[in-house]
């Protein structure tokens, strides 16, 4: 939920759209609040937009909720469904599943965000990040997957009240392992279509060792996204050093 004001957020969109129209190699979604995407649409250039929520129904009696269709008409291409703060507010899996079902239905790609809040030594953590996963895309058809990118997000390593940080090997072991789950939903060859992203406190520091020694096939910026100098400083490290 920021920046507050529109003017804040024209400012900080447009010095993203800088750096994005120097890049060669690195595609940007942005997701802003929903208010601020029709002030977008129209002038993207080489950014994608994306909602940071849709809800489960198309039309109806439901005050307050979007659905995918509308944000759709002003300007969405992508969705962010099953994020850990959404989650935290009261998503379970069967909600998420809907909301990723409305999107594709909408004709939105999916940015599925699953992760463990925490690790326990036993790996009972896979177990729930198995669930999340599977569950988000029950009754999915195969030929579906291809708008779908999952996003790695483990909640213990995220802000700065995080216990801990992931190390991009422990990311590569989560992606092999999300992987795995894929062909079993899926097929190996869509299941290999599928982008898996890294999102836990990405830095500009960090975030060219999550793609390379990690494998990493993007990542999902959380607070370094909010100053348009850092993200800035970010994307052109990955533009310039990703294999």
């Amino acid at each position: 939920m920021n920046p507050l004001a529109p003017s804040e957020a024209k400012k900080l969109f447009a010095g993203v759209k800088k750096a994005t129209a120097k890049l060669k190699r690195t595609k940007v979604v942005v997701c802003p609040p929903a208010v601020f995407l029709p002030f977008f649409a129209e002038a993207k250039g080489g950014l994608s937009l994306g909602a940071q929520d849709v809800f489960t129904e198309k039309v109806g009696a439901y005050t307050g909720a979007l659905s995918a269709e509308m944000l759709g008409y002003v300007g969405a291409k992508y969705a962010l469904i099953g994020h850990s703060e959404v989650r935290a507010r009261g998503d379970n899996n069967e909600v998420v599943n809907k909301k990723v079902k409305a999107a594709l239905r909408a004709g939105l790609k999916v940015i599925l965000c699953v992760g463990e809040l925490v690790r326990d030594e036993s790996g009972e953590y896979l177990d729930f990040l198995r669930l999340e996963l599977e569950s988000a895309l029950t009754g999915l058809p195969r030929r579906l997957f291809s708008q779908i990118i999952v996003a790695y997000e483990p909640v213990w390593a995220i802000g700065k009240s995080a216990a801990e940080s992931a190390t991009p090997a422990d990311f590569l072991e989560k992606k092999l392992f999300l992987r795995k789950l894929l062909v079993g939903l899926a097929g190996k060859p869509e299941a290999a279509a599928v982008p898996i992203l890294y999102g836990g406190s990405v830095e500009e520091k960090n975030a060219l060792d999550f793609l390379q020694a990690g494998e990493a096939d993007g990542l999902l910026v959380g607070h370094t996204s909010l100053r348009a100098d850092k993200f800035s400083e970010l994307l052109t490290i990955v533009d310039h050093g990703r294999n």
